[in-house]
């Protein structure tokens, strides 16, 4: 699970009603990469920049927000 400074939780928290809680791990994991994340900002360079790239579910995990999340 990913722990984020207090500020920062403020700043995001008021999205996280719009998840179910397991989709909120996830999303947050996402912003906080958007926020890191150099150049363009896809969910691909989002995950990389949090150290996912090496995850088993990497591609699905990819696939999943690209696809059917946010279509």
């Amino acid at each position: 699970m990913l722990t984020l400074p207090a500020a920062l939780l403020l700043l995001i928290g008021a999205f996280a009603p719009l998840f179910s809680k397991p989709v909120w791990e996830h999303a947050k994991i996402l912003v906080v990469g958007a926020l890191l994340a150099p150049g363009t900002r896809t969910v691909t360079a989002c995950l990389r920049v949090m150290g996912l790239s090496q995850e088993k579910c990497f591609g699905f995990c990819r696939k999943f927000w690209c696809v059917d999340v946010l279509r």
